[in-house]
């Protein structure tokens, strides 16, 4: 039986196990969401799972072809969910409380329908992870030295432009002001939504395997160069208008600004291993 006739005969069945999950993650889902309103560092989870939609989408003419093989071992998989589950929930720990929620499915994937649907459904499902807020404890290890590097970074470019500057830690001093690098200006919040971009975009263009874990890990440098030009730019202003050009309109301005030149040379560079890639044909 084909994967699309198993969802017509056990529609009821199979709604019944929606239910499940939702009674599940009713209370979990919502304040994934409400981290996605309120902290900027997460609010592309608003586009993943319209990504991971579009990559089932894409993949729907394959997948509902497919024979199903229903395995027993996607109950294991389930049980290890519902213990991650558990166990994030007792110790109050957010995400793997909110990540079981995609092993989970992946499990009743497997139990139901097999492991080859599993294989074709494995990139709409892994993308989900990009909508999960990473735990603070990994974001402050990566945001921290992120921070001592850009400002060490654009310390040496003003300097070499002739500004007079002093660095401490992640304080940049001038002779009239003084400048602290923040997470913001990092490129931790910039990394983090150019790289479920950067995974979305090497699928959506046609490339070969190497040629699209490039691009996906291109983004970690686009990240760091971008908001290390942010912060050369707030620093030269800032020789001139003080502490004020780092401050309202001109950081929200010089933020978007950032963005979308990184989102620029991602494209640019997708655009180029295009070219080069000896894939050719259609999407892969």
């Amino acid at each position: 039986m084909s994967f699309q006739q198993t969802l017509k005969q056990y529609q009821l069945q199979l709604a019944f196990v929606l239910l499940l999950l939702v009674a599940l993650y009713w209370q979990i889902v919502p304040g994934m969401v409400n981290d996605w309103i309120k902290d900027e560092n997460y609010s592309h989870g608003f586009l993943v799972p319209v990504v991971a939609g579009y990559f089932f989408w894409q993949r729907w003419p394959e997948l509902k072809e497919k024979v199903v093989a229903p395995s027993n071992w996607g109950l294991a998989i389930c049980v290890l969910g519902l213990l991650q589950l558990l166990v994030s929930w007792l110790g109050s720990e957010y995400f793997n409380m909110r990540s079981s929620l995609i092993v989970l499915v992946a499990g009743m994937v497997v139990f139901l329908f097999g492991w080859e649907l599993l294989k074709g459904m494995g990139l709409p499902l892994g993308y989900l992870l990009f909508m999960v807020p990473i735990p603070y404890i990994l974001y402050d290890m990566v945001a921290f030295p992120l921070k001592l590097f850009v400002t060490r970074v654009s310390v040496m470019a003003l300097k070499l432009a002739g500004v007079v500057v002093m660095r401490e830690g992640n304080i940049i001093m001038f002779p009239a002001t003084t400048l602290e690098v923040a997470d913001a200006c990092s490129g931790i919040r910039s990394l983090l939504s150019l790289l479920a971009l950067s995974v979305a975009y090497s699928f959506f263009i046609t490339l070969s395997s190497r040629l699209r874990f490039v691009l996906i890990f291109s983004a970690v440098p686009i990240a760091i160069f971008t908001n290390a030009l942010r912060v050369i730019g707030t620093g030269f202003l800032a020789q001139w208008w003080g502490a004020k050009a780092a401050e309202g309109f001109f950081h929200e301005f010089a933020g978007l600004s950032v963005f979308a030149l990184a989102m620029v040379l991602l494209v640019g560079l997708g655009a180029l291993l295009k070219k080069i890639s000896p894939v050719s044909g259609g999407a892969a």
